[in-house]
């Protein structure tokens, strides 16, 4: 029964990289601070501590 929990943990961790693997690449290509702004906003509400190493 645990190995199931870990399986759905995986796939969490894997889903929540790759998301903010596509706002990564979409952030480098902002041209205004609004819009960085923006994509700060979502990828904070996937990863409270994630910050865009610039």
């Amino acid at each position: 029964m645990g190995c199931v929990e870990r399986d759905r943990e995986m796939k969490r961790r894997r889903k929540r990289r790759e998301k903010l693997q596509k706002l990564r690449k979409v952030y480098a290509n902002a041209a205004s601070e609004g819009e960085k702004a923006e994509l700060l906003a979502k990828a904070r509400k996937i990863s409270p501590l994630f910050t865009f190493d610039e």
